[in-house]
């Protein structure tokens, strides 16, 4: 009986330093070479700040962080690699609001969006702006809704269930119009369609058409945004101004870990994206790149994906947008 005691409280003692010693753990990391997944083809938004995030990763831990695209199925491919790797801190991901809004609309997403990531931190966010060709006879949203009710208006999108795809349907609903999806693998073929007349609007990233838009090639008529935006589009109104309150989107980044990530590693982690996300020359390129960049707490960006979650499954619902 005493030996059982007496092992009993070796035990008790074990545990106990072990518990202990697990948050100082956190102090150790990262001890190899962490894995930065992008569940998109690089170029774009996505592209820019994981090569930023991942230099800067790697100047205050000396350890290497290796860009992993794993673009396919609309971002779900690198999702749900993200969502099965070991929850130890060494596999991120970096991602949109399609990993809220995909499984909404598809039927055979293998990730639970809410359940199977411990959020990090938002990174950056951007509204839609909405633009037409120049030669679409329309200058406001006012000429639009009077040429859609007369004529089938085309807009190109980046896929089904896209934001700017959704934020087309969120419109569409508003205004009482129709207007016919012409899904693109990507952007670069999309906007190159819409540069050509091949169709004639699209919702997109300001910062991905403010150099269409200042050649004349392509004509703004509403932002998605609160307020009016800057850089060069101070003149376009917002949907809210256009009489169309419900119309307020914004895609967003944000970076993840697998769910059960130990608490010290999660906190050690968003102080670190939250130091580089503040630097000047990071502010600077991201903002060039048409996006504003911006961070959070896990507790935060948390509470952001909830509000995130019902909205968009709102939009979804209404628009009765599916993939499959």
């Amino acid at each position: 009986m005493r030996l059982l005691k007496h092992s009993g409280l070796v035990l008790a003692a074990l545990l106990m330093l072990a518990g202990a010693a697990a948050p100082g753990r956190s102090q150790d990391f990262p001890a190899k070479p962490i894995r930065l997944i992008v569940p998109f083809a690089p170029g774009g938004g996505l592209d820019i700040q994981a090569r930023l995030l991942s230099q800067k990763m790697f100047e205050t831990w000396k350890q290497p962080v290796v860009v992993d695209f794993r673009a396919g199925a609309a971002g779900n491919i690198g999702a749900e690699l993200a969502a099965k790797s070991p929850a130890d801190g060494y596999t991120l991901l970096l991602s949109v609001s399609n990993l809220l809004i995909n499984p909404l609309i598809y039927s055979d997403t293998r990730y639970d969006a809410r359940k199977d990531f411990a959020p990090l931190s938002l990174t950056a966010t951007a509204p839609q702006i909405l633009v037409a060709h120049a030669s679409v006879p329309a200058k406001s949203i006012e000429d639009l809704l009077a040429l859609a009710r007369t004529s089938k208006l085309t807009y190109a999108t980046t896929g089904i269930g896209s934001v700017g795809h959704l934020s087309a349907e969120l419109f569409s609903n508003a205004a009482g119009i129709r207007m016919i999806n012409v899904p693109y693998k990507g952007s670069g073929a999309a906007v190159t369609d819409l540069l050509g007349g091949h169709v004639q609007m699209m919702f997109s990233a300001p910062g991905a058409m403010i150099q269409h838009i200042k050649s004349g090639r392509l004509r703004a008529l509403a932002i998605t945004s609160a307020k009016r935006a800057g850089e060069g589009l101070e003149d376009v109104p917002t949907f809210i101004e256009s009489g169309y309150p419900s119309v307020e989107v914004y895609n967003w980044f944000g970076m993840f870990a697998p769910a059960g990530t130990p608490a010290p590693l999660v906190s050690k982690l968003n102080r670190e994206i939250v130091r580089i996300i503040g630097l000047p020359d990071v502010k600077e390129r991201i903002t060039a790149s048409g996006y504003t960049p911006v961070s959070s707490t896990p507790a935060e960006f948390v509470a952001f994906i909830a509000a995130e979650s019902a909205k968009w499954e709102k939009i979804v619902k209404a628009s009765g947008v599916r993939a499959n």
